[in-house]
């Protein structure tokens, strides 16, 4: 049986607390008025200096009149041309409000913004887990068994990951914050688009799709778990085939309900775009980051003196996972970007023209992570048996897919007040803490080695 070790107990917890005070801080930071978010903009103006100038219709003379105290008799072509800029310097005041107030929402955005990456990216990874647990046992396959484990462990993350994703579609719902801004009924008041989408994209039936998905995957979770302890105790194999029928029926159901999660989760925080490749792409990022963590876990216990029965052709066979999935979702991004691009209609290509503007180095840097790095450490074969060579992959790979969610949320949240700083670093390192500690504290629920599967003997002595 593995036991949690205090180390690793405490970094988790440490985590946590360090998190958790950053991300209260970022809330608390954050403007709440718009005189707030004009001392920020003032304070980031290269001009800030105060320099006199003359007002809209003044020569350089008037003005030296007016210093001498001379009074000047307007003509009436004069005072139409002033009254003119008068109300020419209230709309651009009006226009500045109006700006200002925009720039306060996406700042009061921002730490929300930065607990839905983290949230959903580390949900992902056990979402992710859980559907590749799914294909092992739908495809009867021989070589996993002995890493049943920790697909298991890690799926533990998947309840508590769901609840709090749930929570904040929740808040979102009781106008918390302005992220999903089809929830805004103002904004809707005034946009065609967006009303003749409201039989989908209304709150009630948003939270009741989430809530549909979030019990089926939950229950799923728990019926293949139960039924894999069982086994460990059964004389027969029946618990094993209730759960290819249960992986063979998930499946199904993960790939309708994992589309629909990834246009109600993510594609609607920019209403207006849409693409069919959305669903396909959100789960390649979902599936490759799963995968690498089944590594990295995988690894990490193996260094601690368990899981006997994992040799080296395991692990080539998650990196070799790590590598495929990676082409795939090069495949799925640039058939994505290309398309939109090359189409160039402007409905569709706002959206990478926002993200390129804006985030252009976060963009591109996070395909080059998630491509061109894993292509080059992973593409010969005996890399893929080193495990500390695995491990510095895999964390290029986590880094590059929670960028990849951080440009799917960001600019539609955002937009261009973006900066990564303290609320997502503190994020970070809380939902880590906590999938740390949920993961490997359910890994001491169980033993580490499936013992009546019928394919745990091949799997004991896969060789690649």
């Amino acid at each position: 049986m593995y036991t949690l070790s205090s180390k690793l107990k405490l970094f988790s917890i440490i985590l946590m607390v360090v998190g958790l005070l950053g991300l209260v801080y970022g809330f608390i930071a954050a403007p709440s008025t718009i005189e707030d978010v004009r001392e920020i903009v003032a304070s980031h103006d290269d001009h800030s200096s105060a320099v006199e100038m003359p007002l809209p219709g003044q020569t350089e003379d008037e003005l030296e009149d007016d210093a001498q105290g001379f009074d000047l008799v307007l003509s009436e072509h004069e005072v139409e041309t002033q009254r003119m800029d008068e109300e020419s310097h209230t709309l651009a005041e009006e226009e500045e409000l109006v700006h200002l107030e925009h720039i306060l929402h996406q700042l009061q955005n921002k730490p929300w913004a930065a607990v839905f990456v983290a949230a959903f990216f580390f949900f992902m990874i056990a979402l992710g887990t859980l559907a590749f647990y799914a294909v092992q046992y739908a495809a009867q396959a021989g070589w996993s068994p002995v890493l049943f484990r920790v697909m298991e462990g890690i799926t533990g993350y998947l309840l508590p990951g769901s609840i709090i994703m749930f929570l904040l579609l929740v808040l979102s719902g009781l106008h918390l914050n302005h992220m999903f801004v089809w929830m805004d009924a103002e904004v809707v008041a005034d946009d065609e688009i967006i009303q003749n989408k409201s039989g989908y994209l209304n709150v009630t039936f948003f939270l009741i799709r989430a809530a549909i998905y979030i019990a089926g995957w939950n229950l799923f979770r728990y019926l293949m778990r139960r039924n894999s302890h069982r086994q460990d105790e059964a004389t027969d194999n029946v618990w094993y085939k209730k759960n290819f029928k249960l992986a063979a029926g998930f499946l199904v159901f993960f790939m309708v309900t994992e589309s629909m999660m990834s246009w109600d989760w993510i594609m609607s925080l920019d209403p207006h775009w849409f693409s069919t490749l959305f669903g396909w792409y959100v789960f390649s990022s979902m599936f490759v980051s799963a995968i690498t963590v089944i590594a990295l876990v995988t690894i990490y216990l193996k260094s601690r003196g368990f899981l006997p029965f994992v040799n080296n052709s395991h692990i080539h066979d998650l990196a070799k996972f790590m590598f495929g999935l990676s082409i795939f979702w090069t495949y799925l991004w640039f058939s994505q970007f290309m398309l939109i691009w090359y189409s160039n209609i402007p409905e569709e290509v706002t959206y990478f023209v926002s993200r390129i503007e804006d985030y252009g180095l976060v963009f591109f840097g996070m395909a080059a992570l998630n491509f061109i790095f894993p292509l080059l450490l992973l593409m010969n074969s005996d890399f893929k048996r080193v495990n500390w060579f695995v491990v510095m992959t895999g964390i290029i790979i986590l880094i590059g897919h929670y960028l990849d969610v951080y440009v799917m949320v960001m600019p539609a949240t955002v937009g261009e007040s973006w900066f990564i700083g303290i609320p997502e670093l503190s994020a970070l390192a809380f939902f880590g803490g906590l999938f740390i500690f949920v993961v490997f504290n359910s890994l001491t629920k169980a033993p580490l080695l499936v013992k009546r599967n019928p394919f745990r003997k091949e799997s004991e002595h896969y060789h690649y």
